[in-house]
């Protein structure tokens, strides 16, 4: 049979291709999908309805998408996403690219006055972020578009919300009672095994180095620069963010520090970063807090076993890395610890009696340790 291409013949095909093309990728489709709610999925109330289009006007889904795939490793993951979970939006706002993290379980992994810190200035949470400020949205639509985010991953999200809500009342009620109370409460929710657990790292300009990275790229928000708790996220946030400063000879150590930043403490500003940060950055970052801003490190000290292939036979005296602002509190500091050596050798004089010559006779509690004196500009840490 010998077929022509003829006009009429080139018609008919044509539409035959278009009917078959229609039927299998927009009738079938159609005919078959899911109208059967899933799990967690709940109704939006209006202030979340409010929020969602405010989150489209603004363009959120170009950079944050709302499906996790069975490919996916990141934030959110624990749950694959479900054709029910969709059934209510209109439109389905999946996204096509992750500039940012998706937010498909977003809500409850931080608490309301983090968001309200992340939209007015998203670097004051999370200093490398490319996310334009949203301050001029005003008051009231930085709520509703918070209330929005929170809804995302709905009953399961709001299992989230409750629990943030929960320790944030504590944390406001051991904040509130004072230093030594908030610190012990603090330390109280470390396991006790990592309570005693030194850093086993010891302290090198390497180690600081990195530490002073990770510190610029996720801590320095809201820690601030010299770990005071100053940084520019701390006037959203309640309770603020912790001054590291205070923790000196108050029962630190570097398993609680490493806790703390791996696991997070919920209800406060202060989020997990277990699956962000490799062991040895959260050892660092760690080691560097408590060298800088704690001036108490027990980085690679007993107990300890054998030490690795690569570290040095003897801990090297560090003086450099140090943050911007903090030569006078580094000063500050050596003259609390002279002042504790003083203590030790049975002085019952105050700090104020001596005369400065001598104050030069002091040394550090390590140095006394040790028999050494402590050079000027230099910082001497336990082994």
């Amino acid at each position: 049979m010998n077929l022509k291409m003829t006009p009429i013949t080139v018609v008919f095909g044509a539409f035959f291709i278009l009917t078959a093309v229609t039927l299998t990728s927009v009738y079938w489709p159609w005919a078959t999908r899911v109208q059967t709610p899933s799990d967690i999925f709940r109704q939006r109330t209006s202030v979340e309805e409010k929020g969602r289009q405010l989150y489209i006007a603004n363009g959120c889904s170009y950079c944050h998408t709302q499906s996790i795939r069975k490919l996916d490793w990141g934030l959110g993951a624990e749950r694959i996403a479900q054709a029910g979970d969709y059934i209510e939006d209109r439109p389905i706002l999946l996204g096509s690219e992750r500039t940012g993290p998706d937010l498909s379980q977003a809500g409850g992994e931080h608490p309301d006055d983090w968001h309200v810190a992340h939209f007015i200035n998203p670097r004051s949470t999370r200093p490398n972020s490319i996310m334009p400020p949203f301050e001029y949205l005003g008051d009231e639509h930085i709520q509703n578009l918070i209330r929005y985010v929170q809804s995302l991953g709905f009953k399961q999200a709001d299992q989230r919300m409750q629990r943030q809500k929960f320790w944030k009342k504590k944390a406001i009620e051991a904040y509130e009672a004072g230093v030594e109370e908030n610190v012990n409460w603090l330390h109280s929710q470390v396991p006790e095994g990592w309570r005693n657990v030194p850093n086993p790292y010891p302290t090198t300009e390497a180690g600081l180095a990195r530490g002073r990275k990770v510190y610029q790229d996720f801590c320095i928000g809201c820690h601030g620069p010299i770990g005071d708790g100053m940084g520019p996220g701390q006037p959203y946030m309640y309770p603020p963010p912790l001054n590291f400063t205070i923790l000196k000879n108050r029962g630190i150590s570097g398993g609680i520090l490493y806790y703390q930043i791996m696991n997070g403490i919920t209800g406060t500003t202060m989020p997990y970063f277990k699956r962000e940060l490799e062991s040895e950055k959260i050892w660092d970052v760690g080691n560097y807090v408590a060298h800088y801003f704690v001036s108490q490190s027990d980085a690679n000290t007993e107990p300890r076993g054998i030490d690795a292939s690569y570290e040095p036979e003897a801990q090297i005296t560090v003086h450099e890395h140090a943050p911007a602002g903090m030569e006078g509190m580094e000063e500050h500091n050596e003259s609390e610890d002279a002042r504790d050596a003083g203590k030790m050798e049975g002085h019952t004089e105050s700090q104020d009696a001596h005369s400065p010559a001598e104050k030069d006779k002091h040394v550090e509690p390590n140095a006394h340790k040790s028999g050494e004196k402590n050079e000027p500009g230099k910082t001497t840490h336990e082994n």
